[in-house]
């Protein structure tokens, strides 16, 4: 399998499909680095190498297709893995983050409504949520 047997015009749909995918995972990876929190910096390497990913098996897809000269879909199985596995980390991750901030407030316990200064309009009017004025004091 060498370059010289793909096409010209399979050739160029490879290299802007890898293009494509190194430009978004290295924006991501300057998200990692230039947004301020870590709520921030958890959302852009995710979908930034997440469509990364996407390019670059897509790319190697065309290329090992036309140099084998059959259909080449193994490569799937990398991207499907990717695709379950990166929301399923971002999410246990901001809920382990969640979860240190909020047991770092004193006076605040965990709850499975969670913590919100919002107005909940919700079926439950609000009864369900945690205010700030609903916190209960420690005792001493």
């Amino acid at each position: 399998m060498s370059p010289e047997v793909v096409p010209v015009w399979a050739q160029w749909i490879v290299a802007v499909l890898l293009l494509a995918g190194s430009l978004l995972a290295l924006i991501g990876a300057f998200g990692l680095m230039r947004l301020a929190n870590f709520f921030q910096r958890i959302h852009a390497p995710a979908l930034g190498n997440t469509l990364g990913t996407w390019c670059t098996v897509i790319g190697s897809m065309v290329f090992f297709s036309m140099a084998g000269g059959r259909v080449v879909l193994h490569e799937l199985m990398v991207s499907v893995f990717i695709i379950i596995t990166a929301p399923i980390t971002s999410i246990l991750l901001v809920r382990a983050a969640l979860g240190r901030d909020r047991r770092a407030q004193p006076g605040w316990e965990d709850s499975p409504e969670g913590m919100t200064d919002v107005d909940d309009e919700g079926p439950d009017l609000g009864r369900a949520s945690i205010k700030p004025d609903d916190r209960r004091q420690p005792s001493a």
